[in-house]
């Protein structure tokens, strides 16, 4: 009997795949964001004051975006240096599990907020991906990760 297979890729490789995607996945919106002005006072205002009118994010999360509404000057450059750290974190594999759950916390926020305003499954696969890498070792494959835990293995990567 002759049966051809494809090769299986290694776990910690193919998670390595997902964490350099998702964290080019969070560069990108960085980039995509800055040039819309998404993290001045106004842009980053003007956009979280949208998700509170017209989304169905419970009553309380609205009240947190109107929170950061209301301190967007200090918010929306927070979440630019967030969401480029990220990427920068995620796709060098430089602490590849707190980078990607810090990502899946930020994502379900995010995700929360754009109830009803956008499809469900754009940040649910991500915010999946995230959760995966947080729980698995995506540190392990072409990740700065390899040579810190070496040197230091009490790290939490």
């Amino acid at each position: 009997m002759n049966s051809s297979k494809l090769p299986a890729l290694d776990a910690t490789l193919v998670l390595a795949l997902l964490r350099v995607a998702l964290g080019v996945f969070f560069l990108s919106t960085f980039f995509e964001n800055l040039g819309k002005d998404l993290y001045t006072a106004d842009g980053y205002a003007s956009l979280i004051r949208y998700y509170i009118k017209d989304g169905h994010a419970p009553a309380v999360w609205k009240q947190v975006m109107g929170f950061t509404a209301d301190h967007a000057a200090i918010a929306a450059p927070m979440q630019g240096i967030l969401e480029a750290s990220l990427g920068v974190m995620l796709i060098l594999g430089c602490f590849s599990r707190p980078a990607a759950l810090i990502a899946f916390g930020f994502l379900t926020g995010l995700w929360v907020s754009e109830w009803g305003l956008g499809w469900i499954w754009e940040l649910l696969v991500p915010m999946i991906v995230a959760a995966g890498l947080a729980l698995g070792p995506s540190g392990q494959r072409a990740a700065l990760d390899v040579p810190l835990a070496r040197r230091w293995p009490w790290l939490p990567i």
